[in-house]
């Protein structure tokens, strides 16, 4: 990718906040009109899109109506319904996505919708990862400091973390709504990063200061920090566990753990190319040409992926016959009185024990 295409608007556009390499040139490597590895990657993004957003309004919306209506009111409902309610919110605009996927890159929604498109992925990123290292730091102080945990949590705080998380993730994503842009590129229209704001080619050094600054901010602030210090929390729960002997069961760590996994399995991959994408005279053009349409939908698809994992890790499906909504209950509730009185409003149920639930 030439830096001169960032005030071209030649080849800029992506779904996201890459560059775009969607758009043949001449003498593009790609030229078999029977395979062409863009237009597998291009497919694929759009069934990776597709299938995380009926599986991401449906189980988002569900875990939103358990919480909201069957549920007590505790710290770990309102960590788990602010995750809920950033991945719906982000699943609902995912069919614009899927269109401009599946029309081969042409935006036809305006600028706004360009802006506002690649704002609440990257507010999904923030408040996602954000509220994730908040769970692994609650956990930390529950275990490890647990008279002082049984004092200070409430839901009070959870609540007021909650509302600082999403303040920091709208601040974070507004890069988004400034350098969004659409513009005309041959038989498009594009939606891209327009790190110059102009058009003048005498802007590249200023638009590749910005494009790193903008990137580099995400990797450390939305992954590398964040998996530090949820690491350092795991690794601080497992020991102290073990030392005191209080583990009666792996269950509690699965449901968040597996969480996070997923999560920077999911991301990793959209966060190398967004590094890679600053020096991209050191990669191979058919690395982003085929990569960034599937890493992004890879990174959309994590939108769907924790009702997924609530419903299955909750409980052990084969040893007793519940209902979708008693696993929700189940992998969501806290207090273990209160969760087996709904468990008994869907099925028979065990309930947790009450060691085993703090320690989640």
């Amino acid at each position: 990718m030439a830096l001169s295409n960032l005030s071209e608007y030649s080849d800029d556009s992506d779904t996201y906040d890459y560059l775009d390499y969607t758009y043949e040139e001449p003498g593009s490597v790609w030229t078999g009109p029977s395979y062409d590895p863009k237009d597998v990657a291009r497919i694929l993004s759009v069934v990776i899109y597709s299938v995380s957003c009926v599986l991401g309004i449906l189980g988002n919306g569900l875990v939103i109506a358990i919480i909201t209506l069957k549920m007590k009111k505790s710290v770990n409902a309102i960590w788990f319904l602010n995750l809920a309610v950033a991945d719906f919110l982000f699943n609902i605009f995912l069919p614009i996505n899927i269109a401009y996927t599946a029309m081969r890159y042409n935006w036809i929604f305006g600028t706004v919708m360009c802006k506002l498109n690649s704002f609440l992925l990257i507010l999904n990123m923030y408040t996602s990862v954000l509220l994730l290292t908040t769970i692994s730091f609650d956990r930390y102080v529950s275990v490890v400091f647990p008279v002082w945990s049984q004092n200070h949590r409430s839901t009070n705080l959870a609540c007021m973390v909650c509302l600082i998380i999403w303040m920091v993730g709208i601040i974070m994503s507004c890069p988004s709504l400034v350098f969004r842009d659409t513009a005309q590129a041959r038989n498009s229209i594009i939606c891209f990063s327009n790190f110059s704001l102009s058009r003048n080619r005498s802007y590249q050094a200023l638009a590749l200061v910005r494009h790193r600054t903008v990137n580099i901010t995400r990797l450390f602030a939305g992954f590398l920090l964040p998996i530090t210090i949820i690491t350092f929390c795991y690794v601080s729960i497992a020991l102290n566990l073990r030392r005191n002997r209080l583990a009666k069961s792996k269950k509690p760590f699965k449901i968040i753990v597996t969480i996070i996994v997923t999560f920077f399995l999911c991301w990793s991959p959209y966060h190398l190319l967004n590094i890679l994408e600053t020096e991209p005279d050191l990669t191979p053009r058919s690395v982003f040409e085929i990569g960034v349409p599937i890493t992004t939908a890879l990174a959309a698809s994590n939108s769907c992926m924790n009702p997924v994992l609530y419903v299955f890790m909750g409980q052990d499906f084969k040893k007793f016959k519940v209902t979708i909504l008693s696993r929700l209950v189940n992998a969501l509730s806290e207090e273990t009185g209160h969760s087996s009185i709904v468990h008994r409003s869907f099925s028979k149920m065990s309930s947790m024990t009450e060691k085993e639930t703090t320690v989640l």
